[in-house]
């Protein structure tokens, strides 16, 4: 069926400009035209009015944890959890991200593979959900971010990710994830914030098995992120030819010169050091977990300044499901980004056709242009004169098919 949105103003996401009654023409869940009002063929279309509304492309948030729901510790995967009520978890936890206007996301590693059972059940149209883009396990080393650090008589199955202390272990482990349906590889290239026992600072894995790992994706046309914080892991994973830098915290000057010429993505997530700093000991946050966060945020918002002066492509993404940052309102991390120093407009394109681009997607989503997946969100207002209006979509589209409209889910949320 065609399908005439009628548009107060469009942000196509081409360039930050804003055009006014405008029309975007979609058939079979494809965009066919954005044209002006006047020259749109309504005839046997059904209209979607949205002639007071802000319309834009579907927002992409680049890093989200779908496993995870915001609980102040992750301890209880170990403890409760199944892979079976991880998936339910998932599941749930996408739909959130739909609803807040994100129809396509990128999630950054998951547990035993259960991003990539969700992700093959929103293709088939078996559940209602965002498009993902997937890492399944990610990928570090003995006592690395996505190691357990539990007890040593503590035995089994006991860490979030694939351990690696090699760069033979390192293809191996890289092999395995696309085997087993990963998109893309996530690589712990340092210790963490929400890991007992390492350092943020300190690098976990060596150039040669970064690139090991990097050289896999690369052949077979994947791109590969890498979890950094301290300057010299953000270092290792750049010269090792990683896509993006996730968090990039603690980098120095020499890290934003070598990912402005080597065409790194980062991605900031302010967002996830914010929320446990704001939250602190007091909501039962582990102390170490406070001072590694307040440590990170200290210079991101300095550090972002200069990567933007530098040209360094900056991307969009939230860390969704860590501690007190919750799916669904995610949407924060785009008023964060204007305090830190952003315009609204640059957030607006991080999180549409930045992304796309990140993601290899950009022949699909990222813009309004003929050709592109109809995936449209609206807001009652301009977020480029109020940011956080972000946090209150009113319409969302993917594939054509209406999610959301006038506030409410049109979908059926399993």
């Amino acid at each position: 069926m065609k399908q005439i949105i009628k548009c107060g103003r469009v942000f196509t996401a081409v360039d930050e400009s804003v055009r006014e009654n405008m029309a975007v023409a979609v058939e079979d869940g494809k965009i066919t035209a954005v044209v002006p009002m006047q020259e749109a063929d309504l005839a046997g279309a059904e209209v979607i009015d949205l002639s007071d509304k802000f319309v834009m492309p579907g927002l992409i948030d680049a890093h989200v944890h779908v496993n995870l729901s915001g609980e102040p510790s992750i301890l209880h995967l170990f403890a409760d959890g199944s892979e079976g009520a991880l998936t339910i978890t998932s599941i749930k936890n996408a739909q959130k991200d739909l609803m807040a206007g994100f129809t396509s996301i990128r999630d950054e590693c998951g547990f035993r593979f259960t991003d990539v059972a969700v992700r093959d059940a929103i293709q088939k149209g078996l559940i209602a959900g965002p498009r993902m883009l997937v890492s399944g396990e990610a990928l570090t080393g003995t006592g690395g971010h996505a190691d357990s650090h539990l007890a040593p008589y503590v035995t089994g199955s006991t860490t979030l990710g694939a351990i690696i202390n090699s760069p033979d272990q390192a293809r191996k482990a890289a092999r395995r994830s696309f085997k087993y349906g990963a998109d893309q590889l996530k690589i712990m290239a340092t210790g963490g914030v929400m890991s007992m026992g390492d350092d943020p600072k300190c690098s976990e894995l060596s150039f040669e098995e970064m690139k090991a790992i990097i050289e896999v994706a690369k052949a077979r046309g994947r791109i590969t992120s890498a979890h950094a914080h301290g300057s010299d892991g953000i270092k290792i994973a750049v010269r090792a030819g990683i896509t993006s830098i996730e968090h990039g915290m603690l980098m120095d000057d020499e890290c934003v010169e070598l990912m402005a010429s080597h065409g790194t993505y980062l991605v900031p997530t302010i967002i996830a050091a914010k929320a446990i700093v704001d939250h602190g000991v007091e909501a039962g946050l582990a102390p170490w977990m406070v001072e590694k966060a307040e440590l990170v945020l200290s210079g991101h918002k300095d550090n972002l300044r200069k990567c933007r002066e530098a040209g360094v492509k900056i991307a969009f993404g939230t860390d969704a499901g860590t501690s007190f940052n919750y799916h669904g309102v995610q949407t924060v991390e785009f008023g964060l980004m204007v305090d830190f120093g952003f315009t609204p407009a640059q957030t607006l394109v991080a999180a549409t056709r930045t992304n796309a681009e990140m993601m290899r997607w950009d022949d699909r989503v990222g813009t309004l242009e003929a050709g592109k997946l109809a995936d449209i969100v609206a807001f009652d207002r301009s977020p480029l004169e109020d940011i956080q209006i972000m946090d209150q979509v009113s319409f969302v589209m993917k594939d054509g098919v209406v999610c959301k409209k006038d506030g409410v889910p049109c979908v059926t949320l399993q």
